[in-house]
């Protein structure tokens, strides 16, 4: 039952009243942003910013390999460097701790893209996330996979919200792919050149998409 209204929800309509009550107070909260890459961050910063002070937390250890992971994190350097934003936007990268993400995954390795093997890589990057949040006072905490078609929001949200409760930091709703922001996101990384990986991130994705280009190119 708990699965099925959390399917029925509207994150969005959530994130938009959240907004307006802030609004309506005059506040303008502190919020870290877990990013996975920069043509999802970049929508995400376009529109968090005009109502939030966020710091950008780039912590990814599921990418695969060091080199892409240098490539990523330089892009949203960059991103950020050349972007004007209504509040303050400011970056933290992490350490890549690959032996962290093959810890989490160990078992689920050959689990279908999408599946467990990806929300126990979710749950990593946003523990990380809610625990850094917590240690330096963070009004809320959020990341920017939702905005990705292939990435599971209710999911994506049930685990912010549960992490939200354990470590005792507000989990910022989100389904960012909503009014257009997939969209948007393909028109601000093609303005800015961002690269656009062709991967989610880890080894197992890089076969994933492999195999369905080698489909494709048989039919």
């Amino acid at each position: 039952m708990k699965g099925v209204l959390q399917l029925m929800r509207s994150y969005q309509k959530e994130l938009d009243k959240l907004i307006e009550e802030n609004q309506r107070a005059g506040a303008v909260p502190t919020l870290l942003l877990h990013a996975c890459c920069a043509p999802c961050s970049s929508y995400c910063l376009e529109y968090l910013s005009e109502y939030f002070r966020i710091t950008v937390f780039f912590y990814n250890p599921n990418i695969w390999p060091v080199e892409e992971y240098s490539h990523r994190a330089n892009e949203i350097r960059r991103l950020i460097s050349e972007s004007t934003y209504k509040n303050e936007v400011s970056l933290i990268e992490g350490e890549a701790e690959p032996e962290e993400f093959y810890s989490c995954v160990r078992g689920l390795e050959k689990e279908r893209e999408g599946g467990a093997r990806c929300f126990a890589c979710y749950e990593l990057r946003l523990r990380k996330t809610a625990q850094l949040a917590k240690k330096m006072g963070f009004d809320y905490f959020t990341t920017t996979l939702s905005i990705s078609p292939l990435k599971n929001a209710a999911k994506i949200n049930e685990i912010g919200e549960r992490l939200a409760d354990e470590y005792e930091t507000a989990h910022l709703p989100s389904d960012f792919k909503k009014k257009n922001g997939y969209k948007r996101s393909i028109e601000l990384s093609r303005e800015h050149d961002l690269y656009r990986q062709n991967y989610c991130g880890c080894v197992y994705s890089v076969r994933n998409s492999s195999e369905a280009e080698a489909v494709g190119s048989r039919q």
